[in-house]
């Protein structure tokens, strides 16, 4: 079975995936502790929206230029976009039924 994976994307392949249907951003940093509780939930809603959301990672040390136009000034940060338009935006460490719930709202 191949599971639903969380791509990275970064300046060259950022804007060609946000405009492809309904794709989560999740702006991360390897030292962000939070961040680093929150990469299984992802990986899980990954699976459980396979067909419907697209999951993503911008490592904002890496891409400072894409949270800087995102107006990411805390993370984890997570964005939502629907065919390139900024949809909604979840800011911090939430539970995976939680996550799920806001998620079921924008499909």
């Amino acid at each position: 079975m191949i599971h639903a994976e969380v791509m990275k994307v970064a300046g060259e392949n950022f804007k060609d995936e946000i405009n492809k249907g309904v794709v989560l951003v999740d702006f991360f940093a390897d030292w962000c502790m939070p961040c680093l509780m929150m990469a299984p939930v992802m990986d899980d809603l990954a699976e459980k929206f396979r067909g419907k959301i697209k999951f993503a990672k911008v490592n904002i040390e890496d891409h400072p230029e894409l949270a800087e136009k995102f107006n990411i000034v805390s993370i984890p940060n997570f964005v939502l976009f629907k065919k390139g338009k900024q949809e909604g935006q979840f800011i911090g460490s939430m539970t995976q039924e939680d996550f799920e719930k806001k998620l079921r709202d924008f499909i």
